[in-house]
């Protein structure tokens, strides 16, 4: 069995997923993995995308293989993230904040990050964690979502005291009810909801399931899953990060950077309306690719020069 080593060089140049999946190191390392892996039609080991149960089991035998995050689930139906677009977001994020402190990268656990809607996954927290050990705050919406994500904590010992989970008990606000007062984040993270409605995610999760599979069946499932307030919102991504720019701005001071990706890019040109609305002092979009998908980040702050300056010299010059 011959395995394609092609490497993706359109990811971060340090994602540990440039090279294709070494598929017998994965089997090794999370040997239930085995069972799902075969010979495609180019003679090349690899699972079947559309199945959730071998998704679910490759992203367990990565997570253990190159985070030594060594047990990992979510509940049935819940979105099951791709680790490669994951870490990439976060070593876009990375830069983000090397850029911001005189091109030394402010890591270790003093790095405080906030991420909104953690999911049961919990994914970007665990990631960061790993990689770079900053230190989070995941929120959900979701109580089912924030208990898994606490399961996968308590499951890995190396988290504790290093990402803390807290509920929005307000289903209509984002930052708001989740950042308090005397909290200091140097990022917020975001992966909105996408579509704007459940038929508009129904439709999507059919199209992803004829291109994976090459038909569609009597059942289509969504490969990578997914609860309703995971994949739309009222008004999509569009609103969601509209509503989260205005919010923002009462949190302009506890925040360094606030970013969330955007799926569209035709989204951007409202979303620049809409942060030049809100006054802030620096704004970037940040290109992201992940194999055929093109995707971005918007990021912003309301810091001045002297203000980010003088927030470097009090959180990161000592790191």
């Amino acid at each position: 069995m011959k395995e394609n080593k092609t490497t993706k060089t359109a990811l971060h140049p340090r994602n540990a997923h440039r090279e294709r999946y070494d598929f017998p190191s994965l089997i090794a390392t999370q040997p239930e993995l085995g069972r799902f892996v075969a010979e495609n039609k180019y003679g090349d080991l690899s699972i079947d995308f559309a199945d959730p149960n071998a998704v679910k089991e490759l992203n367990r035998a990565l997570l253990k293989h190159f985070y030594k995050i060594s047990s990992w689930d979510i509940p049935s139906g819940y979105l099951c993230p791709p680790i490669p677009g994951r870490a990439d977001y976060l070593h876009y994020l990375a830069d983000l904040l090397t850029d911001s402190n005189g091109n030394k990268l402010p890591a270790g656990d003093q790095t405080k990050v906030l991420d909104i809607g953690t999911g049961a996954n919990c994914i970007y927290p665990m990631l960061g964690n790993a990689i770079y050990d900053w230190s989070f705050v995941g929120s959900e919406i979701d109580t089912v979502a924030l208990d898994s994500a606490q399961e996968n904590l308590y499951a890995n010992p190396q988290f504790r005291g290093k990402i803390t989970l807290r509920l929005q008990e307000n289903s209509k606000e984002i930052l708001s009810g989740i950042i308090k007062s005397d909290d200091v984040f140097d990022l917020v993270t975001c992966n909105p909801p996408f579509h704007e409605s459940q038929a508009a995610a129904e439709a999507s999760s059919t199209r992803k399931v004829k291109n994976l599979q090459g038909k569609v069946g009597k059942k289509v499932t969504l490969n990578f899953g997914g609860k309703n307030n995971e994949l739309w919102c009222e008004g999509g991504e569009l609103a969601f990060i509209q509503k989260m720019i205005r919010e923002s701005i009462t949190f302009k001071f506890n925040c360094f950077w606030f970013t969330s990706i955007v799926s569209k890019e035709e989204h951007i040109k409202e979303l620049v309306l809409a942060l030049k609305k809100a006054r802030v002092a620096d704004r970037r979009i940040i290109q992201m690719t992940q194999g055929n998908k093109k995707s971005r980040f918007i990021a912003w702050t309301f810091l001045n020069p002297e203000q980010q300056e003088n927030w470097r010299k009090r959180r990161w010059i000592k790191i």
